[in-house]
């Protein structure tokens, strides 16, 4: 006698093990862990930079003198303060000393930087210890110290620079005021800038230099490549955007540069010759009491600064995908 078996049940979720309610697919949830830990810095952001420049531009609509400093209400006036800050010539004249002080301060740091970078690479650790302490030193010194201290190398009477011309030259360079005629000031504020400039841009790229496989150059060096083919075929591809964001920085800090001109024209310059963007913008606001022109020249070079970093940043990403 055969015995017919009935087919068993199937299994609903409440009576399946464990194993079963594992499998079954889950509801994607919110990622509030990233949201959580990025609140903080996103609350800072707003508070420190997104507040002050709402500030900013709603300034550089008004008329902001010194009454309104005294409690005075400001007018609106629309862009009346823009169209005399564009079509003022100082501040174009202004604006082209700045560019051009931060081309030269921007090459030269980034040319120094990347070759002190490579230099740390060829170094021993003794060295290496040794070369990154001095560069820690010149970095950590505050602008307006390090810049008190090059107007005493640069001194008229007493300074090292004119000592050293008197004694290499033969010729008596005491007296030679180097901060009184604007190219030699804007070569000396090149010095200063770049001095500061280059460790962050030596250990920077150091830290990039360090993660291209050995292998590869070691591969390359096999292959015939010469010392410079290497770094420009094989180093450079692989730094690329680290270069880049380094060039990019150094673009901002060094277009609004502002302690160093100042601390230069307090020792001897002369201020009306030697304005950069950074100092014109204080001179406007805070010596003329037009803080709503001063408004207007800071929101210009924010919209200079945004187009500067907009390009560099999508040149950089364009590359990254295609790569």
């Amino acid at each position: 006698m055969t015995t017919v078996t009935a087919p068993a049940a199937s299994a609903s979720p409440e009576t399946a093990g464990p194993g079963a309610r594992e499998q079954s697919p889950r509801r994607r949830r919110f990622p509030w862990a990233p949201l959580a830990l990025l609140t903080p810095a996103l609350i800072m952001l707003v508070v420190f930079i997104g507040w002050p420049l709402v500030q900013l531009i709603v300034m550089s609509f008004q008329e902001f003198g010194r009454a309104q400093i005294f409690g005075a209400p400001p007018g609106f006036v629309g862009l009346d303060n823009y169209v005399a800050v564009l079509t003022d010539a100082e501040f174009w004249a202004v604006l082209a000393r700045s560019i051009a002080l931060c081309i030269v301060s921007v090459v030269a740091t980034m040319v120094l930087g990347i070759l002190v970078a490579v230099l740390l690479t060829k170094l021993g650790s003794v060295m290496r210890t040794a070369v990154s302490v001095a560069l820690l030193l010149a970095w950590a010194m505050p602008a307006l110290t390090a810049t008190i201290v090059w107007g005493w190398i640069f001194d008229t009477q007493y300074g090292l620079v004119n000592w050293v011309l008197t004694r290499v030259t033969g010729t008596d360079w005491t007296g030679h005021s180097w901060l009184i005629d604007p190219v030699s000031f804007y070569a000396v504020a090149a010095i200063i800038i770049t001095w500061g400039a280059v460790p962050f841009v030596a250990f920077t790229a150091y830290a990039g230099f360090t993660q291209v496989p050995d292998e590869v150059m070691e591969a390359a060096s096999l292959d015939g490549a010469s010392g410079f083919a290497r770094f420009r075929l094989i180093v450079v591809p692989y730094v690329r955007s680290i270069l880049l964001v380094l060039l990019i920085l150094q673009i901002i800090w060094d277009l609004r540069v502002f302690a160093q001109i100042y601390a230069l024209q307090s020792i001897g310059g002369v201020r009306a010759e030697t304005n950069t963007i950074g100092v014109y913008i204080y001179s406007v606001s805070m010596a003329s009491g037009d803080l709503g022109a001063g408004g207007a020249i800071s929101v210009i070079l924010v919209a200079i600064l945004l187009l500067i970093s907009g390009y560099w940043i999508r040149t950089m990403l364009r590359q990254e995908e295609q790569a």
